[in-house]
């Protein structure tokens, strides 16, 4: 969606943007069906660097969750009409950046660990934001199915989102400060 013109500041939409809240879902799917495909593969290394037992269980369980998004997904375009289609999803894609890099600038342990809870938490909190949106959108045009497994997901999310709270607080928090308190003092 391309803007073609300003005016005082403000942009005007082409032809092809979005004009109405079907638009909006529609785009809104395309984005975190991308976004969701993107997750497979940085998920796989996130956990091959975890150390955590509990860590790598939850993220275990995010792939878990992230295929069984991807189908639902899917059964949410076939139920809805909209072609399934993938729209780049930039913000998904910076979060993955930014976790590739974390993971190369880290120590192995407990630090990484928590570096890799942080960007395991950026993720869910935009797949919060994305499914409880496109959820509202849902309901408001009356796609009852799409709204019922969007739901499910968004409850998912939540829970992992929890999870990964209640991991970094039990330990993994704290052990990646003492690291860094160690480390300071033999500077």
């Amino acid at each position: 969606m391309e803007n073609v013109s300003k005016k005082n500041g403000t942009d005007f939409a082409s032809h092809d943007s979005a004009h109405g809240l079907r638009d909006l879902f529609e785009v809104g799917l395309k984005d975190i069906y991308h976004a969701e495909k993107a997750l497979s593969k940085t998920l796989t290394m996130m956990m091959k660097n975890a150390t955590h037992p509990q860590l790598i269980e939850a993220l275990k369980n995010h792939i878990a969750d992230n295929k069984k998004h991807l189908i639902r997904l899917e059964e949410i375009f076939k139920s809805t009409g909209i072609r399934p289609s993938t729209k780049k999803c930039d913000a998904m894609k910076g979060i993955l950046k930014e976790t590739n890099e974390l993971i190369k600038t880290t120590d192995i342990g407990t630090v990484r660990d928590a570096g890799i809870i942080s960007s395991e938490q950026k993720m869910k909190h935009y797949e919060i934001a994305t499914y409880g949106t496109l959820c509202a959108f849902a309901n408001t045009l009356g796609e009852k199915n799409a709204a019922g497994l969007l739901k499910k997901t968004l409850t998912e999310d939540k829970k992992a989102d929890k999870t990964l709270s209640r991991i970094a607080m039990s330990s993994i928090n704290r052990n990646a400060y003492y690291a860094d308190a160690i480390t300071t003092a033999f500077m």
